[in-house]
């Protein structure tokens, strides 16, 4: 009996530590941890420089990367969630923002639904179907510069006035 609840004791002291996650979204004490500051805003050519293209992945953006590029008024967002944070900001037709590699990259457009910048290309496409919270569904393409293959992400749309 002593055996077990020293176990589950021990047990306990270690898991303790386990809640310490510094990850977008999760709650944390605002007098014990700063601000996020936002991250660098630079073109892809410099962003992306010698990093393998295999382990380029979009990112989520932090409150304090949404306001770096002018906030979301007037534009469109892509989340990976209904809830989720930011990956791709976007005007139709005019330009957006994508966080890879850990900074923000501009990307003008080119074309209706295709955005660039140097050799990077992010696509998005409208689907027929939405999620239980009524955002429509989307799909986006990113091709990293010298890339194999495209990395194809499906999430949610939503457009801000």
């Amino acid at each position: 009996m002593k055996t077990n609840f020293f176990l589950i004791a021990g047990l306990a002291v270690t898991l303790a530590g386990c809640n310490e996650n510094t990850a977008i979204g999760n709650d944390r004490e605002a007098q014990l941890d700063p601000p996020a500051k936002a991250s660098a805003i630079e073109p892809a050519s410099s962003a992306l420089q010698n990093v393998a293209t295999a382990i380029v992945k979009p990112e989520t953006m932090s409150d304090a990367d949404v306001a770096a590029i002018g906030g979301t008024k007037g534009r469109c967002v892509f989340r990976l969630t209904e809830i989720g944070y930011p990956v791709f900001v976007y005007e139709t037709g005019t330009r957006g923002f994508i966080k890879l590699n850990g900074k923000l990259i501009p990307v003008g457009a080119d074309g209706a639904d295709r955005f660039t910048s140097g050799d990077l290309v992010v696509t998005t496409r409208m689907l027929d179907d939405q999620g239980n919270a009524g955002l429509q569904t989307q799909e986006m393409i990113v091709v990293p510069p010298a890339a194999e293959d495209e990395l194809g992400y499906r999430g949610y749309n939503i457009c801000y006035q």
